[in-house]
């Protein structure tokens, strides 16, 4: 027992002799708990809501100041007609598009029953789920609440207002049609990264570091022969998962596959870069997994709207997923997947994904040397 305690003690020292390993150990779950504890959550509110009032009422009026009104929706447009209704959905600017009628007022006030038309992007099957049941319920308390105001007599025909649900770009609400596209991006970001995080601190481990160092390769070539076997790589894996994905899980592909080629490789881009960047802060493959995982990967996760929508986020926390290079892939690749949009809809995305993936490539080669130490 007395040898098991020596090899403890030597163990701690090591550990407290090696401040990156300590930070990796101690610091980052106390960060990543603080963080992810306001992030992590199933709540559905802030609901961006584009409506369509063509009637311009005081009764339409009414129904607006509801949802206006409500803690659960945010309204993101007030449009003139259900024609500007696509491209708000297409982008996800809007979860929900409620659309009513030119003659909503004149029939309430005559006790006809009145339909309203509810469009509602069905890409996330949970928050819609419960978007839905959110609007519902509104215009049921609304449609209660105008009974009781414009109670008629006895007899007299009862004002009913109904909402007509369509789900738009996954009818059936089913999950995995949703999660299958976003496993695929995380896939890719995972395997690339930490198979790139390897490659500098493996050869300072083996000592073959210093063989590189005589050779007349520069540094972009180096970079470049670390990181194109790895890309290679991620190529197949969008293969392997875009024929999994279609032929077996029968997930639509509305969109372009090109297009999904074409993304992945900017995509890459940015995590091969990232990868390369964790290999030049880390001296051990250990340090480099750890600090991947700890620091990079686990928290892109959790903040990238993968498992909660960014939109339920607090507010403090939303500005820093814009640094998340999964955010913009998986509004792409969901997009091409469900919506069948293209470039002419996703280029912000596609534009800040290139950019990520040039800063931290650019970054990454600025700090790794051929030299030891």
């Amino acid at each position: 027992m007395r040898r098991v305690l020596h090899l403890v003690r030597k163990e701690l020292l090591e550990l407290r002799q090696d401040p990156r390993l300590f930070g990796v150990v101690i610091l980052a779950p106390i960060v990543q708990l603080t963080v992810l504890g306001y992030a992590a959550t199933t709540d559905v509110k802030d609901i961006p809501i584009a409506i369509v009032d063509a009637d311009r009422s005081a009764e339409s009026g009414r129904l607006v100041a509801r949802f206006e009104a409500s803690d659960n929706f945010t309204i993101a447009a007030l449009l003139d007609a259900t024609t500007e209704i696509d491209p708000w959905l297409d982008r996800g600017d809007a979860w929900m598009a409620l659309t009513i009628p030119p003659d909503y007022g004149s029939r309430v006030a005559s006790g006809e029953p009145v339909t309203l038309q509810v469009a509602v992007d069905g890409t996330d099957s949970n928050s819609t789920t419960v978007a839905l049941g959110y609007a519902s319920a509104l215009v049921s308390g609304y449609a209660q609440d105008l009974l009781a105001a414009l109670a008629p007599a006895s007899g007299a025909p009862r004002r009913e207002v109904n909402a007509e649900i369509r789900v738009w770009f996954n009818p059936r609400l089913v999950s995995r049609d949703f999660m299958i596209p976003g496993i695929m991006a995380l896939l890719l970001l995972v395997v690339t990264t930490n198979l790139s995080a390897m490659a500098i601190v493996r050869e300072k481990e083996l000592g073959t570091l210093e063989q590189l160092n005589v050779t007349p390769l520069a540094r972009w070539e180096l970079v470049a022969g670390k990181l194109l076997p790895y890309g290679l790589i991620g190529i197949v894996d969008v293969v392997l998962v875009l024929i999994v994905a279609i032929a077996w899980f029968e997930v639509p592909m509305r969109g372009s596959i090109p297009l999904v080629f074409g993304m992945s490789l900017v995509y890459l881009l940015g995590t091969l870069g990232l990868g390369l960047f964790i290999s030049t802060i880390a001296n051990t493959q250990q340090q480099a997994m750890m600090a991947a995982t700890f620091f990079f990967l686990t928290p892109m996760i959790y903040l990238s709207g993968f498992v909660f929508p960014i939109e339920n986020m607090p507010a403090w926390i939303q500005p820093v997923t814009y640094l998340i290079p999964l955010r913009y892939f998986l509004v792409i690749i969901r997009g091409i997947f469900l919506k069948g949009v293209g470039l002419e809809t996703l280029w912000p995305q596609a534009l800040a994904l290139l950019g990520w993936g040039l800063a931290v490539l650019v970054l990454a080669t600025l700090r790794s040397s051929k030299r030891l130490g």
